[in-house]
């Protein structure tokens, strides 16, 4: 039966992509009802969920059925003989791709080919899968880090996916069209519903644990408090969907990464109101490219950007010409175009001033001094270059890839458990306490003592003001303005 159709988000805002369908034959038309009807035997629960979707309650009355979405020509490599109609052999396909979705949802489609999501798949080749792929195992890999950033879906010799890399759903899949996505990842087959898109269960699938707990920080934040009390008000099921107009209760992820407010529209490019980049070890604010090609790509603060209108040579541009630049500045307006829905200028000023200087400590006092440090471990022969062979490796990457991650998102989704417990907290605690004498029992395997570590730690850490209380001592009127603070509550000696 396939995917869900990319783009029904597209209807928070005026206008419908249901106006670009495509006409359809006779003979199209009797080949999907034939469908409906077998399948409606063969697997009921999937035809009961096309029922009550817009695909076949759309205002066109243009239906949109299985053979719509799975129809494939004979040759195609995706393609496989399914069964006959009057005679003449079906071809289908089992997996819809955006390809398919823009043929009545060409907007939508446009704006998620080169966002983030479609680009998921691309962190297989990173850290993360060595990680996975060699210490973890492929099996864990297939189950697991695939169906959430996708992998590439291969076909056997009948063009039908393999098992091993199918069922999936994962956001940035490689499609054996050529296209990167799946659409039913956020619009669940065979409903396609926007409601669902627009809830943070969605994101919550994969935007969790560890590393990336953005769906337990939106739960502890004062918005998913309100969004549970009173999702009843939510309007999920609106066509139009607008932050501030037909809803008040509260934002979801999809109302501030996503949806339309009284002055932008609905996007599908979920990365262009991103000011920061929350993932690396060293977080930084990052421009956008947008090329005439379709595709685009970030630029870090600082690094020269091409202007609109030059032909762009550089490997990301590849001579494509620049069609659009939006600075980080401009993407941070636009994610506070969505604040001034239910915010005044004050109250948003102070949460991006707060949210920044926790990225500023994180990186300053942290990530910055340790990955120059893990660079001079590097050159002077005490760990190799090799990832995860060494101790310290392993607890820097838990220091930047969860801990620090955790610290980063909690700030900026406004949960403050996660900005401190689970985040500079553990920062701290890890880089003081386990990083440091890992750093220093490096050092001692080589040379015998600990003399090179602590050069390094007076290189690095030292000139940080924010470490003096490891090199010289908690201050005496740090401790007695505690002592005051604490007898004066519960009395004289009560602070041992």
């Amino acid at each position: 039966m396939g995917s869900a159709v990319l783009g029904l988000l597209s209807s928070m805002y005026a206008g419908s992509a249901a106006a670009a369908m495509p006409d359809k034959t006779k003979l199209d038309t009797a080949i999907g009802q034939a469908c409906v009807k077998c399948h409606a035997d063969e697997s009921p629960g999937i035809v009961g969920e096309w029922k009550k979707s817009r695909h076949n309650m759309n205002d066109k009355k243009r239906v949109v059925d299985c053979y719509d979405c799975h129809k494939a020509k004979e040759g195609e490599k995706w393609a496989y003989k399914h069964e006959k109609h009057d005679g003449k052999d079906i071809f289908i396909t089992t997996i819809p791709t955006p390809k398919n979705c823009a043929s009545c949802h060409p907007d939508e489609v446009a704006q998620q080919q080169p966002s983030h999501h479609a680009k998921a798949g691309q962190i297989l080749g990173s850290l993360d899968n060595i990680m996975g792929e060699v210490i973890g195992g492929p099996a864990a890999v297939n189950a697991g880090c695939r169906q959430c950033h996708g992998g590439d879906v291969v076909l056997d010799h009948r063009g039908k996916p393999t098992p091993e890399t199918w069922p999936n759903t994962g956001i940035g899949r490689g499609n054996p069209d050529g296209s990167l996505g799946s659409c039913s990842a956020c619009h669940g087959r065979h409903r396609f519903s926007s409601a669902q898109a627009r809830t943070p269960d969605t994101c919550g699938k994969c935007h969790l644990g560890p590393d990336h707990p953005q769906m337990e920080v939106y739960n502890e934040s004062k918005h998913g408090i309100m969004y549970r009390a009173h999702v009843d008000e939510m309007n999920l099921k609106s066509k139009k969907w607008v932050a501030g107009v037909d809803y008040t209760a509260a934002p979801t992820c999809a109302t501030c990464h996503m949806s339309a407010t009284r002055k932008q529209k609905t996007t599908h490019d979920v990365g262009e109101r991103i000011s920061w980049t929350l993932r690396p070890p060293i977080s930084q604010k990052l421009n956008m490219v947008r090329l005439d090609n379709g595709s685009e790509y970030d630029v870090p603060e600082g690094s020269p950007i091409p202007k609109v209108g030059e032909v762009d040579s550089s490997p990301k541009g590849k001579g494509a010409k620049v069609k659009e630049v939006l600075t980080w500045e401009d993407r941070r307006g636009k994610m506070k175009n969505v604040c001034y829905a239910c915010h005044g200028s004050d109250q948003v000023k102070g949460h991006y001033k707060q949210f920044d200087d926790v990225v500023n400590l994180y990186n300053d006092k942290f990530a910055k001094p340790i990955a120059a440090a893990m660079k001079d471990l590097v050159a002077q022969g005490y760990i190799t270059a090799a990832p995860f062979d060494d101790k310290i490796e392993w607890t820097w990457w838990e220091i930047w890839h969860h801990e620090g991650r955790r610290a980063r998102h909690g700030a900026s989704m406004m949960g403050p458990d996660y900005t401190w417990w689970h985040g500079i907290y553990e920062v701290a605690q890890h880089t003081y306490f386990k990083w440091i004498p890992e750093m220093k029992e490096a050092v001692r395997k080589k040379d015998g003592d600990e003399k090179a570590a602590q050069a390094i730690l007076e290189k690095h850490f030292k000139p940080i003001a924010g470490h003096d209380w490891y090199f010289n001592g908690i201050s005496k009127d740090s401790i007695e303005k505690t002592r005051a603070a604490f007898e004066e509550r519960y009395g004289k000696g009560s602070l041992k």
